[in-house]
């Protein structure tokens, strides 16, 4: 998990600092993947309770790929790692933006993935 700490989970700090919301989160996956060898990172935020099982395989392909619904699910390449450090760097603060900037694939997904944010979202 990235961000902030939680307790009973392992934490990985956001890269390079708190505050910068899901690319903080995506920047720390990315550097900590590629320094232990994996080649991607697939992303997802907490609120999101349908996932398909066969989620990486949707989204694999050539170069990244994000959820064209929900840009926070997304599988990245960890050779994106420099690429996001500078668009941080920059001033990029949308995860749309930097999808955009790395030429990520829109996939879209059936049914479409849920946000819940509250209890009232669940309902059908």
């Amino acid at each position: 998990m990235c961000g902030r700490a939680e307790e009973g989970f392992d934490c990985i700090a956001d890269l390079p600092n708190d505050g910068l919301g899901p690319l903080g989160g995506l920047n720390a996956a990315l550097h900590f993947a590629r320094s232990n060898g994996f080649d991607g990172v697939l992303s997802s935020g907490c609120d999101i309770p349908n996932l398909s099982d066969n989620l990486a395989l949707e989204l694999a392909g050539e170069g990244a790929a994000i959820i064209q619904s929900q840009p926070v699910v997304g599988l990245w390449p960890v050779s994106l790692a420099p690429r996001l450090d500078i668009f941080i760097r920059d001033g990029g603060r949308a995860l749309y933006g930097f999808a955009e900037s790395v030429n990520a694939r829109q996939i879209t997904v059936d049914p479409p993935l849920m946000n819940v944010n509250r209890p009232s979202d669940l309902e059908g």
